[in-house]
């Protein structure tokens, strides 16, 4: 059956770039409209991510649950399909405001607002999901269903922006789990993406954040 793990590596991933978020966007003096292009780049990959992420579990993961969870999954799966409606509100209202502050760099903390809220409602979903969703995974979605959701998430991704993507999440992965995720991957692919997208993730957090080191604000 299906190996979770990787869930919570990329749950992890999320919680630091949405957590470290708002702050970016306050620290961006007014008129710096150079400085607002590199976070507002930043967050429309972290958002794209996060919705490719979010579609791959609306088409692959709520209808095998509800199709054959029976009464351990009737209650929890529409509160999912619920709060995904809400993060995809907030995440289109946050997407749409970068698109005029990356330009002006003015108006931040009304930028900064709607992270905020972003990443409130994603944080309390990813929680409710590592509790109730993740053990009916593991006891209703097989391996090969849910390598899927992989699949289906690097589609809704710039090919050019997969390897920061998993450069972000190898960050604060388990090694184990890394070389679970890319042990069905190409040979290329699994020399190469140890070496290229921990070093890729690297350089970008050091324009983003100021450091190849991200501050690390909880799990």
């Amino acid at each position: 059956m299906a190996d979770v793990r990787d869930m919570y590596m990329a749950h992890r991933m999320f919680r630091r770039e949405f957590r470290l978020l708002p702050q970016l966007v306050r620290d961006v003096q007014p008129g710096d409209v150079e400085r607002a292009g590199v976070v507002a780049a930043h967050a429309d990959k972290i958002c794209a991510v996060l919705d490719a992420h979010h579609s791959g579990e609306d088409a692959l993961v709520w209808p095998r649950l509800l199709e054959r969870g029976g009464a351990d999954c009737a209650d929890i799966v529409p509160v999912m399909e619920s709060q995904h409606e809400g993060l995809h509100e907030a995440l289109e209202s946050l997407t749409a405001a970068l698109a005029a502050w990356r330009t002006a760099a003015q108006d931040g903390e009304q930028l900064a607002a709607k992270a905020e809220l972003l990443r409130d409602r994603l944080v309390e979903h990813m929680q409710l999901e590592e509790t109730e969703i993740l053990p009916l995974a593991e006891k209703y979605i097989t391996a090969a269903e849910w390598s899927e959701l992989g699949e289906h998430a690097m589609t809704g991704i710039p090919k050019k922006d997969l390897p920061l993507g998993f450069g972000m999440a190898m960050y604060e992965g388990d090694p184990a789990v890394i070389k679970a995720v890319l042990a069905e991957a190409p040979l290329p692919l699994r020399l190469l993406m140890p070496v290229v997208a921990p070093r890729l993730y690297a350089a970008h957090a050091r324009r983003v954040h100021g450091t190849p080191t991200p501050p690390r604000i909880g799990v």
